[in-house]
């Protein structure tokens, strides 16, 4: 399974904000639409915990797994869209996360 659509999932917590988490944000749009890419579910989340990665972004392409890039500045994430989401080609730093699963 996992989306069908492409998402993206800015952190903005406050040490993402500072980092410039919002210029991240906003050079996303920017680019998708100079770009004409829709289909991409773009939102923002608080703090990841990776406060030394700052822009964290996290996208999710239909059937991979969730890739998590830090330090992404604006040039980084207008490249982001260019290169990763449009043709899923690899790109800028991805920050390794353990997601763990607990057992309830």
């Amino acid at each position: 399974g996992g989306p069908k659509e492409k998402q993206v999932i800015v952190h903005m917590g406050t040490c993402g904000i500072a980092a410039g988490a919002k210029e991240t944000f906003n050079a996303i749009i920017d680019e998708l639409d100079a770009k004409g890419i829709s289909h991409v579910l773009v939102r923002q989340t608080g703090c990841m915990g990776l406060c030394h990665s700052e822009p964290t972004v996290v996208v999710t392409l239909p059937g991979k797994e969730p890739v998590c890039f830090g330090k992404l500045d604006e040039t980084g994430a207008r490249e982001l869209v260019q290169k990763y989401l449009k043709n899923g080609e690899a790109v800028g730093t991805v920050v390794p996360v353990n997601y763990v699963r607990v057992e309830l």
